[in-house]
C-alpha cells in the first residue's frame, strides 16, 4: 500500500501532520494518547521517527462518509510497547525466520487502553484492520500488533484474522465516593491504617501540589525532565521521550495534564505526570531526586485517587504492572491486544501459546482479586 488510495480507500501517511487534526481527533474519543496533538508531539520532538526504531505509517481511510484512521509504526524492535513479544522474536529467528520489522498499531510508550481503530462503525473498523494487514505485507513485515485495545476494536480485528491476547493491569474505580475518607472507609481497618501511616510518612516535611495548565511553568517542566531522566535511565537504559516532547505537550495539551509535585523548602524533589481523559485520570511518568519511603505511592497513587474523587472521575489507570498497587485500592483488570502473524506455521505456534497464556492470565486475575484491601461484604 503506497501513499495513494487502494481498493480499501486507505493510504499510509509517514507523518501525522499529513492528516488534518480535526479529521483525526473526531475519532480519538477524547483519549489523550491517540490525540493528534500527542502523536504530533512525539514526531516533532524526535521521540519517534528516524533513529528510534519507530517509523510512522499511520493509516487514513477515505471515502464513505466520516474518515477513519489508525496510529501505526513500522518497528525494528519491541521496546516501549508493554506488550512483550521478544521471546516470539527469538523463537522465530532461531527457526530461520525474520521477525523485524513488524507493524505496531499503538500509542507509543503508553500502556493505556483506548481506541486504536479510529472509525465510526464496525465496518470501517474492519476495513482499517484489513488495511493494517495490507500495509504489513507491503512493508514485508512479519506481523501486526494492535496494543491496549477496547472490546469493539478487538471484535473488528478478530473478524479480520487477528489473534487475541490478554494482560493484567491495576486500576482504581470510583464507586461514588464523596471524599478520600469515604474511600478509606471502604477498606479493611488494617489497610486503612497502613495507608494513613504511609501517607503521613511520605509527606513529612514536604509540600505536595497538584498543578495543571499554566500552573506548570518552564522551571517545573525542567525539574520534571530531571525526574523523568532518572527513572528512564534506571528502567530502560535511556529515556524514550525527549525534553522537547514535554515542551510541545505543555503548549498543545496544557488543560489535559496534571502534574503532582513534592517540594522541600520550595524546591521540587519529585513529580508524577498524569493525563486527563474524558472520565479517567491516567498516571504516566514519575521520578525524583530525593528517595524516601512511600513518596512514590503518595504522588502516583494516593494523590491520583484523591484528585479523581474531587473531580468525579470514574477511575485511575496508573500504568503497567505493579502488584503493590492492590494494597492502595487498585484492582486487577484484563487488558487486550490483537496480533496478526504472516507465517502460517508461526501463527499456529503463537495461537497455541496465546490460548495457554489467556487461561493463565484469567487465573492470575482471579487470584489477585482476592488480595484487594476492601472490607468483605462491600457492594
Amino acid at each position: 500500500m503506497g501513499d495513494g488510495a487502494d481498493s480499501a480507500a486507505a493510504r499510509t501517511c509517514r507523518e501525522i501532520s499529513a492528516i488534518a487534526s480535526a479529521d483525526w481527533n473526531a475519532r480519538a474519543d477524547l483519549n489523550p494518547f491517540v490525540s493528534h496533538e500527542f502523536l504530533a508531539a512525539l514526531e516533532a520532538s524526535g521521540s519517534v521517527g528516524a533513529g528510534t526504531g519507530w517509523t510512522p505509517m499511520h493509516l487514513f481511510l477515505e471515502g464513505g462518509g466520516a474518515p477513519g484512521c489508525a496510529p501505526a509504526y513500522l518497528k525494528t524492535h519491541s521496546f516501549g510497547e508493554y506488550v512483550f513479544d521478544q521471546h516470539w522474536a527469538e523463537a522465530y529467528e532461531r527457526a530461520g525466520g525474520r521477525y523485524y520489522p513488524r507493524l505496531v498499531c499503538a500509542a507509543p510508550f503508553s500502556p493505556v487502553t483506548g481506541p486504536r481503530l479510529l472509525a465510526p462503525d464496525s465496518a470501517a473498523k474492519q476495513a482499517l484492520a484489513r488495511a493494517l494487514i495490507a500495509a504489513a505485507k507491503a512493508a514485508n513485515a512479519s506481523s501486526v500488533h494492535v496494543n491496549f485495545i477496547e472490546a469493539d476494536d478487538e471484535a473488528a480485528l478478530l473478524a479480520a484474522g487477528f489473534l487475541p491476547r490478554r494482560g493484567v493491569q491495576f486500576h482504581w474505580f470510583n464507586r461514588g465516593y464523596r471524599s478520600y475518607e469515604d474511600f478509606l472507609a471502604a477498606l479493611s481497618s488494617r489497610k486503612r491504617k497502613q495507608i494513613r501511616r504511609e501517607r503521613k510518612e511520605a509527606a513529612d516535611g514536604l509540600v505536595v501540589k497538584r498543578l495543571s495548565g499554566v500552573q506548570i511553568d518552564e522551571p517545573l517542566w525542567d525539574a520534571f525532565w530531571t525526574f523523568y531522566q532518572d527513572t528512564g535511565s534506571r528502567k530502560w537504559g535511556r529515556p524514550y521521550l525527549t525534553r522537547d516532547f514535554f515542551r510541545r505537550i505543555a503548549a498543545a495539551m496544557a488543560d489535559r495534564i496534571l502534574l503532582i509535585v513534592a517540594e522541600r523548602d520550595g524546591a521540587p524533589i519529585a513529580g508524577a505526570l498524569n493525563f486527563i481523559g474524558a472520565d479517567v485520570l491516567y498516571g504516566r511518568y514519575w521520578g525524583c531526586t530525593e528517595h524516601r519511603p512511600f513518596l512514590h505511592f503518595e504522588l502516583c497513587y494516593h494523590q491520583a485517587i484523591e484528585h479523581a474523587i474531587e473531580r468525579g472521575l470514574s477511575r485511575v489507570e496508573a500504568g503497567a504492572q505493579g502488584e503493590h498497587k492492590i494494597a492502595r485500592g487498585y484492582e486487577p483488570v484484563a487488558t487486550r491486544s490483537a496480533h496478526w502473524i504472516a507465517d502460517p506455521a508461526f501463527r499456529r505456534a503463537v495461537e497455541a501459546y496465546l490460548a495457554r497464556e489467556r487461561d493463565g492470565v484469567a487465573a492470575e486475575i482471579e487470584a489477585l482479586a482476592q488480595e484487594t484491601p476492601f472490607r468483605s461484604g462491600r457492594e
